[in-house]
């Protein structure tokens, strides 16, 4: 007896923009209009989909099983835990299964899905070219770090690494570049390392027109010079030479 194949939708879910309780965007795999995250995982959102989608997506079936994250707690993985899946290829078929949870001995009570290949290629080319749900500072951070990761030159100069440029529903106005001075390499080498963060207001300007704006007056100058510390710690604040940022005070009037 042949079995139809499941069919994947994968759905994009943006909380209300500006509320500072809002998670994060959310990539949810519909799995024959089930939402299968949500029968049996609540500790917290379903990972974003710039780590889910996209031209290098892990969603990416190939002979070879590759463990995928799909949700995570709110707090760590570590703490509330995680939903993996394995991803693999099987003739005709992707397949998933192997659920996990890291935290949850009794483990994850899904079942094998089995996807046509060409819908399931079709449905992640569709999820990865959707960019309708973005708000201005998310389609600036996007097309901010496609501009700075062709560009090492800047960095290398100044010994630094790109970790990420973020724009978050709780911030809808501005966007976030992060990076690494040496690098994170030096992270598990035990060297010295800080984290760096600037913080830029976005404009009503086209979203286009701001990523190359700010790619120029990124890469004109020392990235180090106008950002601020956010990570690391002192001793290797003082060790790099650079002032360690000091507790934040409480607005006048405030409890």
């Amino acid at each position: 007896m042949t079995t139809e194949p499941h069919l994947l939708s994968l759905r994009l879910v943006v909380p209300p923009l500006g509320n500072r309780q809002a998670t994060a965007v959310e990539c949810r795999p519909i799995v024959d209009g089930r939402d299968v995250l949500a029968e049996v995982f609540d500790e917290g959102p379903a990972v974003d989909p710039r780590d889910l989608l996209g031209p290098k997506t892990p969603l990416l079936a190939t002979d070879t099983p590759r463990e995928v994250r799909l949700a995570e707690a709110g707090c760590t993985e570590a703490c509330c835990g995680a939903i993996y899946v394995t991803v693999r290829r099987d003739g005709p078929h992707v397949v998933w299964d192997g659920w996990r949870n890291p935290v949850d001995a009794e483990g994850v009570d899904l079942p094998e899905f089995r996807f046509d290949v060409a819908q399931y290629a079709a449905e992640l080319r569709r999820a990865g070219a959707d960019h309708s749900w973005e708000w201005p500072a998310r389609t600036v951070a996007r097309l901010l770090a496609e501009r700075l990761r062709e560009r090492t030159d800047w960095l290398t100069a100044w010994e630094c690494e790109l970790q990420d440029v973020s724009a978050w529903p709780w911030e809808p106005d501005r966007i976030n570049v992060l990076f690494f001075h040496p690098g994170r390499a030096a992270i598990s080498e035990d060297r010295p390392w800080l984290q760096f963060k600037l913080t830029v207001p976005i404009s009503a300007d086209r979203p286009a027109d701001q990523a190359e704006a700010l790619e120029a007056h990124l890469t004109a100058e020392d990235p180090r010079e106008v950002a601020e510390v956010c990570g690391g710690s002192k001793k290797f604040a003082d060790q790099l030479g650079y002032p360690w940022p000091g507790p934040r005070r409480r607005p006048r009037g405030s409890v």
